[in-house]
């Protein structure tokens, strides 16, 4: 025989909680999250007030304006056109005086002379990975990254035949003007837009690049 629940019994025996409970329950801990939300929008808040404090004073001086730094003393500002940097060795274009490559207004940071040997490397490095990018509908392209990195390559490779020992200083000039000798007729000839001549003239590029690698390691 089948046994059948008994709904009085049922009710009576489980008891529902109390919605008043449930509804004053939720508010307490809705409270206490909205208490400690509070509490730590107040902490952000003063550690961001303190901080601007902090930048302020270091901005402003501490003892008044008598204090503060211009920008004109840090030795980074520049008044008027960026200036064109010396040339200290005979590594131009005999027949022009200058070398073809070199791009106006950009910025040559005299960084010492280890910072200059690594930027000597980087950019010399910078050209060997440029095999790549050369092609029929690039030269463009090739022509103005060419220019920027042997920028740098000229003024830094100046200033570090200077500073080099007496022994070293011929082998480097020498290298310096294959190199920048090679950068004119690789430029002339993407000027030109002549893929085939710009292939060629890469191909001894990138042995004088890798030269200048192995001699600024």
């Amino acid at each position: 025989m089948a046994h059948f629940v008994d709904l009085n019994t049922l009710t009576t025996s489980f008891t529902l909680p109390s919605i008043t409970k449930l509804l004053e329950r939720s508010k307490t801990g809705g409270f206490v999250c909205r208490k400690t939300d509070k509490v730590q929008e107040q902490q952000q808040l003063t550690r961001r007030m303190a901080l601007g404090f902090a930048v302020s004073i270091s901005l402003t001086g501490a003892f008044g304006e008598s204090n503060v730094s211009l920008a004109k003393d840090n030795g980074f500002w520049i008044d008027g056109p960026l200036p064109t940097p010396p040339i200290y060795n005979n590594i131009v274009n005999e027949q022009t005086g200058t070398r073809t490559f070199l791009k106006k207004g950009v910025y040559v940071a005299d960084i010492g002379a280890k910072g200059r040997t690594y930027r000597v490397k980087k950019n010399a490095f910078d050209l060997l990975a440029m095999e790549d990018l050369i092609g029929p509908d690039t030269l463009n392209y090739v022509k103005k990254y060419l220019r920027l990195k042997s920028t740098f390559l000229f003024y830094d490779f100046d200033n570090l035949i200077s500073l080099a020992a007496s022994q070293d200083k011929q082998p480097l000039l020498d290298l310096a003007n294959r190199l920048f000798d090679n950068f004119e007729k690789l430029e002339d000839a993407a000027k030109r837009k002549n893929l085939a001549e710009t292939e060629a003239c890469y191909k001894d590029t990138k042995i004088l690049l890798q030269e200048v690698m192995i001699r600024m390691a």
